[in-house]
């Protein structure tokens, strides 16, 4: 178990700095509501639209394609590091992954999910 006391150190301080943040905007956050401070803030202006609008779908599209592509280097990363250790049967294990990645992102082009009109 003492291998493990770093990692619950971690955990612990980060809950402790997490509580005494909440309990230091409940202690000092304003306690009166008014109209005006429960107003959405837009960069000093009034806001330009209402805050419930719907997004569009490209955001999400992009949004799943950044998370696929940033996956693709949390493994590409380690591979590359122990490449010479690991023999040819790793390279085409990763030419495949990265085959079936490259191919979701031009059926993704086609389909035009990278427009933005």
């Amino acid at each position: 178990m003492r291998e493990y006391l770093a990692v619950l150190m971690a955990a612990g301080f980060g809950l402790a700095v997490a509580a005494g943040m909440v309990a230091a905007s409940v202690l000092f956050g304003p306690k009166k509501r008014t109209p005006v401070k429960q107003e959405p803030f837009e960069c000093g202006m009034p806001p330009a639209t209402e805050p419930r609008g719907l997004a569009r779908v490209n955001f999400y599209l992009v949004a799943v394609l950044f998370v696929m592509f940033d996956l693709e280097i949390v493994f590409l990363y380690p591979w590359a590091v122990s490449f010479r250790a690991l023999g040819h049967g790793a390279f085409y294990a990763m030419a495949g992954f990265l085959a079936v990645l490259f191919a979701g992102l031009a059926y993704a082009w086609k389909k035009g999910a990278l427009e933005w009109d």
